[in-house]
């Protein structure tokens, strides 16, 4: 697997299948297919499939695991629902499956859109490390692009959706809708050419040193919804 500070010098290795961009799969073969549609243009396949893979799959920062199947585009696609690290790793699949070099990035960003729930299974810190964006190479150049925000959740909290042109980075805002500070990027470690979950597991062993064992201890798969939980808490009376 190949590393890099900042963005890839250049396109060797960030091509083709690996064991998390599991392009040839049928289920990522039949999505791909279904988002592009009639798209011929490669800033336009890149678009849409940024969209399909934004939409389709539901933001869900409480299904965490490091089983390694459930990393795979194909598995990401089934459950149609994903943390961020899972969803960049999917649109870059989809991106290689098209012809699109593309990496996977790793970031950490404060975000003000969170849950009791989530902070306590976060040890109560409010920044979101090994945050995960895909990159795409269009048009000579390095892009960067976050489909972690499914449309649905952006329009319940007032979030302006990440939007992806194919020739401008698509990352999260800073403001919301009213504009209250939303996301703060604070540090950028680079990009892989593989989805890094060893890298994250250990990350987050040292910045959420009990978020493992509230792995084992709880039922991961459960039927909360995180929109639904961040919904009920701004919606309770403030003591």
């Amino acid at each position: 697997m190949i590393h890099t500070q900042g963005l890839p010098a250049d396109t060797d290795g960030y091509t083709g299948a690996t064991d998390f961009f599991d392009i040839e799969h049928p289920t990522v073969r039949s999505f791909v297919a279904d988002a592009i549609g009639d798209a011929t243009d490669e800033r336009e396949r890149a678009v849409r499939l940024f969209l399909a893979v934004r939409d389709r799959v539901r933001y869900d920062p409480y299904n965490l695991t490091y089983e390694p199947a459930a990393y795979k585009a194909s598995s990401v696609i089934a459950a149609g629902r994903g943390w961020c690290v899972p969803k960049a790793g999917l649109l870059a699949a989809c991106a290689r499956a098209v012809g699109i070099p593309s990496a996977i990035g790793l970031a950490d960003v404060a975000n003000h859109l969170n849950t009791e729930k989530l902070r306590a299974r976060m040890d109560g810190v409010n920044v979101f490390y090994d945050h995960g964006y895909a990159a795409l190479y269009l048009g000579g150049r390095w892009l960067k692009a976050v489909p972690a925000f499914n449309i649905e959740l952006c329009e319940r909290f007032g979030v302006r959706p990440t939007d992806f042109d194919g020739e401008h980075d698509a990352l999260y805002q800073e403001f919301d809708i009213h504009e209250r500070r939303h996301m703060e990027y604070l540090a950028d470690h680079g990009c892989w050419s593989d989805l890094p979950l060893e890298q994250v597991k250990a990350d987050f062993a040292i910045h959420y040193p009990g978020i493992e064992r509230r792995m084992r201890d709880e039922a991961q798969g459960d039927a909360d919804r995180f929109e639904d939980d961040a919904l009920r808490e701004r919606s309770a009376p403030q003591a």
